[in-house]
């Protein structure tokens, strides 16, 4: 992986699934001799917050379903990727060509979901739902993230 962006976007992600991810991105890059950028990792949930505001009560199309705490970006479990083309994004990628190499670390990919397809965000539960992190984290520090 040569992209110093998605590098230090995944060293933000869980360490539990930073290898998997990293595997992931430098497989498809070698494999379909491409260049992937990580566009997003870990996001806060202000930032997921905003998101959902999109196309609701703030100006644009909407994004996602996932308010904060309920996406797996929150707990640095997953990532949205785009294939770059020099330093232009290429979202008319095939991202479907990723799934194949996606499920060889156990990495699920967005664009199975059902409500919202997202062809570029893939992720690793480690077998939780989002409902079980958000108790998880708020036993662990005591608040509620949400």
């Amino acid at each position: 992986m040569k992209d110093k962006i998605s590098i230090d976007r995944i060293n933000k992600l869980h360490p539990k699934v930073r290898s998997a991810f990293k595997m992931f991105v430098e497989s498809a890059e070698a494999e379909l001799n491409i260049t992937l950028r990580v566009t997003y990792g870990l996001r806060t949930i202000a930032e997921q917050n905003a998101l959902y505001a999109q196309g609701r009560t703030t100006a644009g199309k909407i994004v996602t379903n996932a308010k904060g705490g309920q996406s797996y970006h929150n707990y640095g479990l997953a990532i949205d990727v785009v294939e770059m083309k020099g330093n232009v994004p290429n979202w008319a990628f095939d991202f479907a060509l990723l799934k194949p190499i996606a499920a060889r670390y156990d990495i699920a990919w967005g664009g199975d979901f059902k409500s919202i397809v997202d062809k570029p965000h893939f992720e690793k539960t480690l077998g939780y739902k989002t409902s079980e992190l958000i108790n998880i984290t708020r036993d662990k520090y005591g608040y509620p993230l949400i």
